[in-house]
């Protein structure tokens, strides 16, 4: 690969480019379009697959092989091997014998060899924004803007391997007991992580179970299978003992098999609601304890006194103009009091109708493809029914067709207003580029409205009454709640959901919490 300058997000790197949250965008001139461009040079050899299982790589599993597609082109590009049983168990074998070395392991040592990964993943920052593209379609503005998040949560759980510890729990009484606990790592962890942000989805979950003390099998999607190979490569690379770090791509058969093992102490995982159906249901059968990061519904609150030109480009962009949609935690309810509605709306319909549909590899372009040709069917028969609900399709609704990528996943940024609460569009998650508008009365209606789905993973609102901002925040049933144009996902905060959006949590304090168990000890 051509050896490519880096992108700092400074005012020059890709977040300038659409003004960042909340502001307008900033019209490229030719001169730095081409600039732009010779600073991504497309590349699009495709790299080797492997299962890793410790220190080997495997060109092949007993699982047989997958064919990649390419999103934006439809065709087959790679053929992945894929883990079966036997893959699983060696892998469950080998990280069960590391992680009794693992657990004894100095917290500052396994804090160093967790620094130096971060370190490496910088040192690859190009070929890793590379393989995001390659792996679902991901433009490099929105892959350099995901990227970040791997090496801060690496960093940040570094930080807390020195810093685990119990408490005192002395009881006073005439046996003058002594009481305290220990927070002691599970043993090996099963990781099973997402498509639409592979990198981002290994960096929320590993470092805070390595800095723990455990070890980890990652199972990262078929459907992307590149980045994750890097990461693998590179925690070899950084000093991890063998067997701590396990990458075993696979299907069904290979989640099955780590789900039901005895020796995988715990699963986190991240998905829909169907698939962590299925994944309770084995847990339950061996009282297996699991995280689940699941689907959304979210909520975006626009009141009549916020800032509405910010509330639109955030509300619009954060759905539309990101990962074609394809993102757990967006805003893709917005809800606007009655008194704004058309003047928000109108903007809403601007803001949608300049997103640029693209070659992922045109650092101009906003949005690339959805993941596969199931997510066109689903999407264009959510939006087809949209329509027969009464919902009024205000923009896009459609295929897009991008020159040079005539078979790809392109569809068009959605916008559906007076959206009926009740209805499929408002209750379920799409997972493409589509908006559902409603308006709202009052400030009561609009929590009735946000909290009326299953879901319950981020809200959001837009105020500027910080009285109200905190009284709303404090009613809506969610994980999070957003005020603002602040970003849903930091290191520092807990990131989870309520009711079919899971349990459990990552990032912050409680993000390590979830991979130790704690114990009780007390002596008379």
């Amino acid at each position: 690969m051509q050896e490519a300058a880096r992108i700092v997000l400074d005012g020059q790197g890709p977040e300038s480019l659409d003004g960042g949250a909340g502001r307008p965008k900033i019209p490229l001139s030719p001169s730095r379009k081409k600039e732009l461009m010779s600073t991504y040079p497309v590349d699009r050899t495709r790299p080797p697959v492997h299962i890793r299982i410790g220190s080997v790589a495997r060109p092949t599993g007993s699982g047989g092989t997958y064919d990649h597609v390419d999103p934006t082109s439809g065709e087959v590009d790679a053929t992945i091997p894929m883990a079966g049983r036997a893959e699983v168990d060696e892998a469950v074998a080998l990280a069960d014998d590391a992680f009794h070395e693992w657990k004894n392991v100095r917290p500052a040592q396994r804090a160093g060899l967790l620094l130096r990964l971060a370190d490496l993943l910088e040192e690859h920052h190009d070929e890793l924004i590379r393989r995001t593209v390659l792996d679902n379609g991901t433009p490099v503005r929105t892959a350099e803007l995901a990227f970040q998040l791997a090496p801060e949560w690496i960093r940040y759980y570094a930080g807390f391997a020195d810093k685990i510890e119990g408490r005192v729990a002395t009881a006073f009484g005439p046996d003058g007991e002594f009481g305290y606990t220990l927070a002691q790592p599970y043993g090996v962890i099963g990781a099973i992580t997402t498509w639409n942000a592979p990198l981002a989805s290994i960096a929320m979950k590993v470092p805070a179970a390595l800095a723990a003390g455990n070890t980890v099998i990652i199972k990262p999607s078929e459907f992307t299978p590149f980045a994750p190979e890097l990461f693998g490569e590179l925690a070899e690379v950084a000093g991890f003992p063998a067997g701590v770090i396990n990458v075993v791509p696979g299907s069904v058969e290979a989640s099955s098999r780590l789900v039901e093992h005895p020796k995988v102490q715990k699963i986190t995982f991240t998905g829909g609601p169907a698939t962590a159906r299925a994944i309770l249901r084995s847990c339950a059968e061996h009282i297996k304890p699991v995280v689940m990061e699941l689907g959304g519904k979210s909520a975006n609150l626009v009141f009549e006194d916020a800032d509405l030109e910010s509330a639109i480009k955030y509300g619009t962009l954060r759905v539309l103009g990101l990962q074609a949609g394809q993102g757990c935690g967006f805003p893709t309810r917005m809800l606007v009091q009655r008194s704004v509605y058309d003047q928000v709306l109108r903007g809403v319909i601007e803001t949608a109708e300049a997103i640029k549909v693209g070659d992922p590899w045109d650092p101009t372009t906003d949005i690339g493809p959805v993941i596969n040709a199931a997510a066109v069917d689903r999407v264009l028969g959510m939006i087809e029914r949209a329509e027969r609900d009464g919902a009024k399709l205000v923009t896009g609704g459609g295929r897009v067709n991008v020159d040079g990528f005539e078979g790809g996943y392109f569809l068009q940024p959605t916008v559906f207003a007076d959206v009926d609460p009740d209805s499929e569009l408002a209750q379920t998650e799409v997972f493409g580029p589509v908006l559902a508008v409603m308006p709202f009365e009052d400030e009561k209606e609009a929590v009735e409205i946000a909290n009326s789905t299953k879901y319950g993973l981020t809200s959001y609102v837009q105020t500027n009454n910080l009285r109200r901002a905190h009284r709303v925040a404090e009613q809506l049933v969610a994980g999070g709640t957003m005020i603002g144009g602040a970003p849903n996902v930091h290191a520092r905060r807990p990131f989870g959901g309520l009711g079919i959006s899971g349990f459990g949590k990552e990032g912050g304090p409680e993000g390590i919490a979830e991979f130790l168990r704690v114990k009780a000890v007390a002596i008379v």
